[in-house]
């Protein structure tokens, strides 16, 4: 908890640095996972859902909703590719973990109309990826049987890569 702390007050430190730096040129810079650090992160999700007893398809988006990786475990079924895909993109896109959106996207609430947009998928299973201050992308997972279960495997794969997000 204590390291966590430290490496949030740095970042932020940095990162307030670093934007007044930004302000002065032509250029933006943003941080990207490798795609080596993208392909353990859903390998590690899909396995964290194997180990559970589900067949999922797992898609890890850059912070623009580009997709990085896609991967899907042996008896995954056919939709899981375009709703994980999706999940990650609207987590990513909205900057809001997709179990939380689909709470405040339901019918009479004041964000309701972004289940409009074709692309999103507030359904859980979506989760936003952060480092550094910012987000840097989303992850996606369908094929649990619920939403929120896709939910909990999601977060259990993002632990595989916590170290390398906080940079130790």
């Amino acid at each position: 908890m204590i390291r966590t702390a430290i490496a949030a007050a740095t970042a932020l430190a940095v990162s307030a640095g670093a934007a007044a730096a930004q302000d002065d040129d032509a250029f933006v810079e943003f941080e990207v996972l490798k795609p080596s650090v993208a392909t353990k992160l859903a390998v590690a999700t899909m396995e964290a859902c194997r180990a559970a007893g589900y067949q999922v398809g797992v898609a890890v988006v850059d912070r623009f909703g580009v997709t990085q990786v896609f991967v899907r475990d042996r008896f995954a079924g056919a939709h899981v590719e375009e709703t994980a895909t999706r999940k990650a993109w609207t987590a990513a896109s909205f900057r809001t973990d997709t179990l939380e959106l689909d709470r405040v996207t339901r019918p009479g609430e004041l964000s309701a109309g972004i289940r409009n947009i074709s692309r999103a998928l507030p359904l859980g299973g979506g989760i936003v990826i952060e480092a550094k201050g910012s987000v840097i992308g989303g992850l996606g997972v369908s094929g649990a049987p619920g939403p929120d279960l896709d939910d909990e495997c999601a977060r259990e794969g993002l632990t595989a890569i916590e170290d390398e997000l906080l940079g130790f």
